[in-house]
């Protein structure tokens, strides 16, 4: 191993208390490097920017993921910022490298037969917990909220004529949004069974005390299981993402889902596009009068 990066995982051992995992993955990443550079006669601590260069397109001919070449490039970076600070080098040669764009992962959601089935194991649970996880449910796929959002709401959220529902957001920004009437009355069914000493609609075992993020959690992956679901696939989350995909394909726009959800930049919900993208491709498919070609399953002829 090159004495220099040998250096480089010592003081990430000692000084940064690195995970074993972490500092083998910096000793590859750099190991490889090194036997990259040394063909142009260098040796780690020592490439300059165009054989830096060359070995981030390296990766690329060599097949190597976005995500893979993005690490490696972090190793470069780390390491020749060690060499900075030791004085080992006056320059950087990876200053200027590009970092790869990696692939925007697309949301995970779920159908929304999916989710009828998730509501109706919900409502099939008897006793409290039933009565808990069906409101849950009804308000997260109802609202779009996030799970902090939905776990903090005081029991006077729902008013006498709860037709829409104040919710508290990040940075204490406050958002309404309407309700179904599916939501109100399983939230209701709720409230009916919760002692009125507590303030909130979901207390914990503590009533002074909001239900935890674990106890909710297991509830939901129990009812996942009772419909017929991998557990590993629902989440609070999900059932966020599953609102706003669901919302899009039936026709609503990005500005208003922006609102729903509470974002303050209306780029953080342009993940969502794809949906709209696909809308707008069937629309084409079904409605367009070369609509065989769109399918690929005519062609134009006289």
């Amino acid at each position: 191993m090159d004495p220099r990066v040998d250096a480089f995982l010592e003081m990430l051992t000692i000084e940064r208390g690195a995970a074993r995992n972490t500092i083998e993955s910096y000793a590859n990443d750099l190991n490889d490097f090194a036997e990259f550079a040394a063909g142009s006669g260098f040796s780690a601590d020592s490439a300059d920017a165009e054989t830096c260069q060359g070995y981030m397109a390296s990766l690329h001919t060599r097949g190597l993921s976005a995500r893979t070449a993005a690490r490696r490039l972090s190793s470069l970076r780390q390491f020749h910022l060690f060499l900075l600070k030791e004085g080992v080098r006056t320059d950087d040669p990876t200053r200027l490298l590009d970092t790869p764009r990696l692939p925007q992962p697309l949301p995970k959601f779920l159908t929304e037969q999916e989710v009828d089935a998730l509501l109706e194991a919900a409502a099939r649970k008897p006793g409290r917990p039933g009565a808990l996880g069906r409101a849950a449910l009804e308000l997260l796929y109802a609202t779009g909220m996030r799970v902090s959002e939905l776990l903090s709401l005081p029991r006077t959220a729902l008013g006498t004529r709860a037709g829409v529902m104040i919710i508290k957001g990040k940075g204490g920004k406050e958002r309404m949004v309407p309700l179904s009437d599916a939501a109100k009355d399983a939230a209701a069914a709720l409230l009916a069974m919760t002692e009125a000493q507590s303030r909130f609609l979901f207390p914990g075992r503590d009533p002074k005390q909001p239900l935890t993020r674990q106890a909710f959690f297991l509830l939901l992956k129990q009812v996942a299981m009772e419909a017929g679901l991998d557990p590993a696939r629902v989440s609070p989350h999900v059932l966020r993402h599953s609102f706003a995909s669901h919302m899009l394909a039936r026709g609503a726009d990005l500005r208003s889902l922006q609102m729903l959800l509470g974002h303050a930049d209306i780029s953080t919900v342009q993940i969502y596009t794809h949906i709209q993208t696909e809308r707008l491709r069937k629309v084409v498919e079904d409605g367009h009068p070369l609509s065989a070609e769109w399918k690929g399953t005519g062609s134009r002829g006289g």
